[in-house]
C-alpha cells in the first residue's frame, strides 16, 4: 500500500495497513498533533482578542484583516495537523520514510506576516 494510494476502499482503512507501530512512536505522533492543535487554538484566540478586545487600536479594516488572517491560519493549521498525523502514522505502519512537507515554511511565512500586521496595528493605535 502506498502513502498516496487513491483507491477509496484502501483509503477508508488506512489504520489497518501494515503493522502496528511501537506505542511510544504513536504517542509521540499524537503529542505532536496536539501541539499543532494548541497552536491552531492560540491563533483562533488571537483572532477573537484582536477583534473583540482592541477596538481602540488602529483602523477597523486592519483589525479585521489581521483577525481573518488568524482565523484562516488557525483553521488551516488544524486541518494540516490531522493530515500530518495520519501521514506519519501510516508511514510508521508501512515502515517507510516520514512524509516531508513544505507547509512548515508556509506557516513560518504566515507568522511573519501576522507579526508585521500586528506591529502595524499597534503602531497606528499609539496616540
Amino acid at each position: 500500500m502506498s502513502l498516496h494510494n487513491s483507491s477509496p476502499r484502501l483509503r477508508e482503512k488506512w489504520w489497518l495497513a501494515g503493522k502496528k507501530p511501537d506505542y511510544r512512536f504513536t504517542l509521540a505522533n499524537e503529542r505532536t498533533f496536539l501541539a499543532w492543535i494548541r497552536t491552531a487554538l492560540a491563533l483562533l484566540a488571537g483572532a477573537v482578542g484582536i477583534d473583540q478586545f482592541s477596538p481602540q487600536l488602529s483602523s477597523p479594516s486592519l483589525r479585521l484583516t489581521l483577525a481573518l488572517l488568524l482565523v484562516v491560519s488557525g483553521s488551516t493549521l488544524a486541518a494540516v495537523a490531522w493530515y500530518r498525523w495520519r501521514g506519519n502514522e501510516l508511514a510508521m505502519r508501512l515502515d517507510s520514510a516520514l512524509p516531508y512537507t513544505r507547509f512548515l515554511l508556509l506557516i513560518a511565512g504566515l507568522v511573519i506576516v501576522i507579526a508585521v500586521l500586528l506591529a502595524a496595528l499597534l503602531w497606528q493605535g499609539q496616540p
